[in-house]
């Protein structure tokens, strides 16, 4: 621990600057305020475990290691229910996703959010080790638990991380909230960072959503629309009791008495 003396203030920290694809995943977890990354350490995420430990400091997001997937996962679900915030829970690809199906399954019962970034070996077949890489590569990772999280991807290069995390982030803490999965191919993770490569300015506008409850700028337009139309219709669907859909014409037209 470092103590400072009173009234001194602590020198700033050195910007950092990406080298590689996971040290950009890095800059995007921490900016989404992100911070714990619970896992049982795998190959397939090498990148990204070295990001969150040379890069990032091991901090914001601090790695917390387990003994096993399902455990990462059920740790990541209970901080959510503690504290209403997600964390992130680093799956080895195949064998560690198939750890973490039940804990995964429980997060999609309790409509809790977890943010479950998976590993693959290369898919660029001609870059994979002998057989380790081989077996520890599934096309594709997310058919697995496609059942029972809110949506999944498998960016194919680095331009497509930031996007891919931010949408899964954005479904995620949407209501009902619930699990889901990014896979970061191991080569995307290790390969330097493209020139040109950068995460957006602005991450509120990839991630912001209205609530469930009735939107009060939408609403104000809805009231518009109906107030200044001649024959308005409603169309419902998706009632309680099965899918219907009425038409309610809301103002007659006068009829001509003469």
């Amino acid at each position: 621990m470092i103590l400072e003396e009173p009234g001194v203030a602590a020198a700033p920290a050195p910007a950092r600057v990406p080298e590689y694809g996971s040290d950009l995943v890095v800059d995007l977890l921490q900016r989404l305020g992100i911070e714990y990354a619970a896992f049982n350490p795998g190959a397939s995420f090498r990148g990204l475990h070295d990001s969150l430990v040379n890069y990032g400091g091991d901090h914001s997001p601090r790695t917390v290691l387990c003994c096993h997937e399902e455990i990462s996962v059920a740790l990541a679900h209970g901080y959510a229910k503690a504290t209403g915030r997600p964390m992130v829970a680093a799956l080895h690809d195949v064998v560690g996703l198939q750890h973490a199906c039940m804990a995964i399954f429980n997060a999609w019962c309790d409509r809790v959010p977890v943010l479950l970034l998976g590993g693959t070996g290369p898919m660029d077949t001609m870059r994979r080790r002998p057989w380790i890489e081989w077996i520890h590569t599934a096309l594709v990772q997310g058919n697995h638990v496609r059942d029972f999280v809110k949506w999944d991807d498998q960016p194919a290069n680095a331009a497509g991380v930031a996007e891919s995390i931010l949408r899964a982030y954005r479904l995620m803490t949407a209501e009902p909230t619930g699990p889901v999965y990014v896979c970061l191919d191991a080569a995307l993770q290790e390969d330097p960072l493209p020139k040109g490569v950068s995460l957006p300015t602005d991450l509120e506008r990839w991630i912001h959503q209205a609530p469930v409850q009735v939107d009060p700028d939408g609403l104000q337009t809805a009231a518009g629309w109906l107030s200044q139309s001649r024959r308005p219709v409603i169309l419902a669907e998706t009632v309680r009791y099965g899918l219907c859909k009425v038409i309610l014409p809301l103002r007659e037209p006068r009829l001509n008495r003469a």
